[in-house]
């Protein structure tokens, strides 16, 4: 058997040690040192070994790599929020999972098992990181990371649906607006109730887009207001297509707008003391006003003679103890959105045509409206049991 040839370097008289270039993974060559030939050899193996790790992983990589790299070629043509709304999910959902694990090393049955901690959430953060799950895989197998995408078969049912919050009666909105009345909130109350505007168009609406002479005073849709790192930014750029939209407006939001206009000093409708845009903090304050003004159970903490005493729960009707001002007058829950439910709702008990409903909401298509909002108007027997009757009644019994 043939004696394995020793290993010769060239040595370097002037550093007292021996020296071998080899080529590294971007094609240049990197001296490698040793006081040792043994020593050497060692170095050598090593660094060869990271080489050719490196180049695998460039042609292979983690998860994690890949899903943060995509992230990055991403957050040039998405906003502020929504990065940060993928980056939590990215972080939480796929690289905690599955972030040491090769693409091509990932199957179905590991991506089905990551995202089934993703079902023990609602149903929007459910689809929302099987999204992901297909966005990144996909642009794995376009970039020929991966052969085949382990997301194909992913169920595309799962989470907790939402709790289901009903429309505001009409003692209800009579309650709200009388509590809120002369209040920073009002304005942007009457306009959900009334036009049914989602929240950040309400907060981006500006007096250019608002019509109130003529016949028929409408609202035109056309901004929306979103937040990055606190600021407000009014963009353009709307949720879909159909949210651009032109509302026709009732007398008594017609009444409301041209009072707040006659004192305005701003573009905008709902505007902050300086006029301009709310940001994520003011909004939080303006919606503060009703939550201050709600019957729901508070918890208080006070030592007194080193005792920890608890208060929850004011009484209807009563006072705060630190504003006189604030009554507690509303005795139900009540959210942004619930307003524009209340409004789309409205039409619909008053007959108002499934696509009309679906145009003055911005819904994309009107499955949406369906799914949505015909629950809250026909699923009632008592809203049910005259037409059943009329179409029965002739029947043989």
């Amino acid at each position: 058997m043939a004696r394995a040839k020793k290993a010769s370097y060239e040595f370097i008289a002037s550093r007292n040690e021996y020296r071998k270039r080899i080529k590294g993974p971007d094609g240049r060559y990197i001296a490698l040192y040793a006081r040792t030939a043994e020593e050497l050899t060692r170095k050598i193996a090593d660094v060869q070994w990271e080489i050719e790790e490196e180049i695998y992983r460039r042609e292979n990589p983690t998860v994690q790599e890949y899903a943060e790299k995509w992230l990055i070629m991403h957050s040039f043509h998405i906003r502020v929020s929504t990065l940060a709304d993928y980056s939590s999910k990215v972080k939480n959902y796929i690289v905690e999972p599955l972030g040491e694990k090769y693409m091509a090393e990932v199957t179905p049955d590991d991506v089905r098992m990551a995202v089934g901690k993703a079902a023990a959430c609602s149903t929007s953060i459910y689809r929302g990181v099987q999204m992901l799950y297909k966005m990144i895989f996909d642009s794995a197998l376009e970039n020929h990371i991966i052969e085949e995408s382990p997301c194909k078969n992913l169920n595309p049912r799962g989470g907790k649906p939402p709790k289901e919050k009903a429309a505001l009666t009409e003692a209800q909105v009579v309650t709200l607006l009388d509590a809120v009345r002369g209040l920073p909130p009002y304005v942007f109350i009457m306009l959900c109730l009334y036009s049914g505007l989602r929240r950040e168009e309400a907060l981006a609406l500006q007096w250019d887009s608002v019509f109130l002479e003529g016949e028929a005073p409408h609202i035109n849709v056309c901004r929306a207001w979103h937040t990055e790192h606190n600021r407000p930014v009014i963009l353009t750029a709307l949720k879909t297509k159909a949210a651009k939209r032109t509302i026709p407006i009732p007398p008594q939001l017609v009444e409301c707008l041209r009072s707040v206009k006659e004192r305005s000093v701003s573009d905008l409708v709902v505007a902050n003391r300086e006029g301009g845009a709310l940001s994520g903090t003011q909004w939080r304050r303006l919606w503060g006003y009703v939550r201050t003004r709600t019957v729901r159970e508070r918890t208080y903490y006070r030592y007194i003679n080193g005792q920890k005493i608890q208060h929850v729960t004011p009484v209807l009707g009563g006072r705060a103890t630190n504003n006189n001002s604030v009554v507690y007058s509303i005795d139900f829950e009540v959210t942004p959105h619930q307003l524009r439910h209340t409004y789309i709702t409205n039409l619909l008990l008053a007959g108002v045509d499934v696509k009309t409903v679906q145009v003055l909401a911005g819904h994309e298509h009107a499955k949406i409206t369906l799914d949505i909002y015909t629950h809250l108007t026909y699923n009632q027997p008592k809203d049910l049991i005259a037409k059943v009757n009329q179409a029965l009644a002739d029947r043989p019994k």
